[in-house]
Parts: structure tokens; C-alpha cells; sequence
């Protein structure tokens, strides 16, 4: 979960087949579901179109990974609305960018899986010719939301921009802005960042490669949240299923590229198994099945750093559910 460039059409809202609906507590023996009736409410997930999300609640949507007693709702959203999904409190676990979670805390904590971290590299900003971060300032930059957590790395290089929200879908619209020269400067997310080459543009800056000479730490980008009402029962349990659907994911890496190649998301060059295939070692890995020592570290620092630039306004209390 990432940070996400989720430039195909957003999937339908769909509930699991009836089959997977809890059992009654006399069927399992389980006697936490006969003192806690909200185990039998479906849990809602909202995550982006994106590879490496579709990757890892790929087994909980069709059913590959135990339910445990529990049935869930799936909606699919870009990544600004993701965020604001989450500010709004309107789905259980949300795909959110990580420099969204400030305003986040109070009700979601952050999943210890699922998330998007980038080790020496991550989004990239692109221009029609050489620049360096200094000459964006007072230039115009397309960003992906601002409230991602690139945009939110890139004021720590550069506060001088400005930013211009242009949608990530369709795909192509932010290389045809900056074409046209109604911006001078894109920030491009996850596969953006794979293929500004091949269409003449020159990288001005890569945020993780940035990131790690100045902290020699890996940069989270994205994460799953999880609604603190849920109420710590079935926080665990959700939390567990979650991880149980990444970790079949990885174990049929091939197939699931394979599958994801066939999904139409608006862009001939997202669907080519080579491409989704590097994609994934980026940023559905190991991880997205846990989050390392070093990457929790990070994500204090990066808050952190952010607080003293004055781009966050109080310390963040990260907490990290089970």
C-alpha cells in the first residue's frame, strides 16, 4: 500500500460470496463471536488499483486466506481519495500515504504489514530537460495529492515550489501536462516512475536516493491503517488475515503477475508482466510482509524531520497495531 499511481478505472464496491460470511458461534466453537457481535459486521478495506495493492488483498478478495469467522467489503480509490477516505473515517483498513497519517492518528493505527517502502530509490521528479531540486523553486510542479507523502518528502529538498494537483487517472495526464508546459516539474509515483524515460523526460531528483544519503534509512511511502474502533479483538484478527493474504501473495508471485497482467487499467505499457514484475520487487516484498527494525525508525524520523520544517505541526504519536 502504498503510494499509489492508480491510473485504471475504480472497481466496483463487492462483498465476499455468501460462503464466506461468519458462521454462527454454535457452528465454530468459537466464544469470542458469542461476547463480541461486532465480529459478525463486515470489515471494509479501501485500497488503490494499483500492482502491489491488488497483490496483497488479492487471497482475502477471493477467498484463499482463512476468514476467520469474518466477511469484507472492498472499495478501490486513487490515492488522494484514499487519504481523505481515511480522514473521513468511511472504511476499516485504508491504503493511505504515509504523510497522511499525521491527521490520521487519533483514529486509525498502522498496520505492522501491507506497507510500501522504498530502499534507495522511490518516486522520482521528472522535467523536459536537466534541473536540479534549487530550480524548482517558484515552478510549478505536478503532484499526485498533497497530501502524499512524496510531496511531503520533496518540501524537505525543495519548499519553494509550487504544487499543482493534476489526478493520476487516466495515467497519462501527467506526462501530457508536462508536455505542454502547463507545469515544469512532475512528481510521479510507483509505475510513473518506471517509464518517464522512455517518453524523453530527465529525472531531476529520486526521493529515496535522496533520502537515504541524507538518513542511511529506508523511505516508507506508503502503509494500511486500521480503524481503532474495531476494538482490539478483531484488530488482531483483521490484522492476521491481512498478513496471512500478503504472505500467500508472495508465495505465488508468478501466478499473481501473471494475473494482474490481464487486469485493464487504462495503459497498455501497466498491463506488460515485465514491468509489474520489476514493480513488485520495489515495492511488494519483504517489506510489505513486515515492517522491518529500521523501518519503523524511519517513519519517526521522516515525521520528525518534517515537525522541524514546520510541515507537520505537533509530534506524531505512531502506534503500530498488532
Amino acid at each position: 500500500m502504498n503510494e499509489k499511481d492508480s491510473s485504471a478505472k475504480t472497481d466496483p464496491t463487492f462483498v465476499l460470496p455468501s460462503s464466506r460470511l461468519p458462521a454462527r458461534p454454535h457452528e465454530t466453537g468459537d466464544k469470542t463471536q458469542e461476547t463480541d457481535l461486532s465480529l459478525l459486521h463486515p470489515v471494509s478495506l479501501a485500497y488503490s488499483v494499483d500492482a502491489d495493492d491488488a497483490f496483497m488483498f488479492h487471497a482475502v478478495a477471493r477467498g484463499f486466506v482463512p476468514s476467520a469467522g469474518l466477511s469484507f467489503v472492498h472499495r478501490r480509490a486513487d490515492t488522494a481519495s484514499l487519504n481523505q477516505i481515511a480522514r473521513d473515517a468511511e472504511a476499516d483498513v485504508v491504503a493511505v500515504s504515509l504523510g497522511a497519517y499525521p491527521s490520521l492518528a487519533e483514529t486509525y493505527q498502522i498496520l505492522p504489514h501491507g506497507a510500501s517502502v522504498g530502499r534507495g530509490y522511490g518516486p522520482v521528479v521528472v522535467a523536459r530537460e536537466p534541473l536540479a531540486p534549487k530550480d524548482l523553486a517558484g515552478k510549478r510542479i505536478g503532484i499526485p495529492g498533497l497530501t502524499t507523502t512524496a510531496w511531503l518528502v520533496f518540501r524537505l529538498i525543495e519548499a519553494g515550489a509550487i504544487p499543482v494537483v493534476i489526478p493520476i487517472a487516466p495515467f497519462n495526464k501527467i506526462f501530457e501536462e508536462l508536455s505542454a508546459g502547463h507545469i515544469d516539474a512532475a512528481l510521479l509515483i510507483h509505475e510513473g516512475r518506471l517509464l518517464y524515460e522512455g517518453r524523453g523526460f530527465h529525472k531531476v531528483v529520486d526521493l529515496g536516493e535522496w533520502w537515504w544519503a541524507e538518513t542511511a534509512l529506508p523511505l516508507p511511502l506508503g502503509v494500511n491503517v486500521i480503524r481503532r474502533a474495531l476494538g482490539p479483538v478483531k484488530v488482531a484478527k483483521v490484522s492476521a488475515i491481512l498478513r496471512a493474504s500478503i504472505a500467500w501473495a508472495l508465495s505465488e508471485r508468478a501466478a499473481m503477475v501473471k494475473e494482474l497482467s490481464q487486469e485493464d487499467r487504462g495503459e497498455p505499457a501497466l498491463a506488460d508482466p515485465v514491468l509489474i514484475d520489476h514493480y513488485l520487487s520495489l515495492y511488494a516484498n519483504d517489506d510489505t510482509a513486515t515492517l522491518a527494525p529500521d523501518v519503523r525508525t524511519a517513519v519517526e524520523v521522516l515525521f520528525e524531520r518534517a515537525r522541524a520544517a514546520g510541515l507537520v505541526e505537533t509530534h506524531v504519536q505512531v502506534d503500530w497495531a498488532p
